[in-house]
């Protein structure tokens, strides 16, 4: 019998399995998210040394199905000020994320994300936007598309009223504190492991003690969206990432 056997596919070991059904809103994909996070905290080999820290939004629940140490939901944006003070009272083994909707990280959160990139805290900010306040109903939320509909912008999000969509990671990328800033997204197994890369990147700046680090990963909303699930994927690839397009924005082995 052989003992060497190395697991290639399955149930990430970091998941914990709860006696109580928790499910995401069909063909979201928060699920997808919180795995590629798993899937890299696992390669990386730091399940041991990770706090989590889950901001409001859809996918808090990731954090209690983590095994790991995590707090949330904390105060609404402010996701960043809480992973910074643990960051200046925890010793630099210990690694410490954020996992935060867009509108929690880039409407109530902007200062709070600004602010730690400027310091150039060594914290790593995950941030799934699905262009719209998903939680609460589908409103209007600053990454969401000129033209888009939702539950606050009935008729589609005007530039004279509403303004223009932010792009968080190419905003967070201009900041003097910022080691890595890049944006991914899920809606193929080649994105899948792109995105993958890029967390990983993202987690690697901070083991290194480079600077403050960030990913973007574009994700799905069919319940808000109004459409099926494959319908969102083919929209996600033709429509939303010609104003969030995927890539690195900025990629530092030291900061200036």
């Amino acid at each position: 019998m052989n003992d060497n056997k190395e697991l290639v596919a399955g149930t990430p070991k970091i998941k914990i399995n709860v006696p109580v059904p928790l499910a995401f809103c069909q063909g979201c994909q928060h699920g997808s998210a919180t795995r590629v996070i798993w899937d890299s905290l696992e390669d990386l080999g730091l399940e041991d040394r990770i706090i989590w820290v889950g901001g409001v939004t859809c996918g808090t629940v990731s954090a209690f199905i983590s095994d790991v140490d995590a707090i949330g939901p904390v105060p609404h944006g402010r996701a960043p000020d809480i992973a910074s003070a643990m960051r200046r009272l925890s010793d630099k083994e210990t690694i410490i994320i954020t996992y935060q909707g867009d509108g929690d990280a880039i409407a109530i959160g902007t200062e709070s994300l600004i602010q730690a990139a400027a310091r150039a805290e060594r914290i790593t900010v995950f941030m799934v936007n699905n262009v719209n306040y998903g939680t609460t109903g589908g409103q209007m939320a600053p990454t969401t598309l000129i033209g888009q509909k939702t539950t606050t912008s009935p008729t589609g999000r005007g530039t004279n009223k509403e303004g223009f969509p932010i792009n968080a990671a190419e905003l967070v990328a201009v900041l003097g504190g910022t080691a890595y800033s890049a944006r991914g997204s899920l809606t193929s197994p080649a994105n899948y492991n792109k995105t993958k890369k890029y967390v990983k990147k993202a987690l690697q700046k901070q083991i290194d003690d480079i600077g403050f680090s960030f990913v973007e990963i574009l994700s799905a909303c069919p319940a808000n969206w109004g459409m099926p699930p494959v319908e969102c994927l083919k929209w996600i690839d033709n429509t939303l990432t010609k104003q969030y397009p995927l890539g690195e924005f900025k990629d530092l082995d030291a900061l200036v």
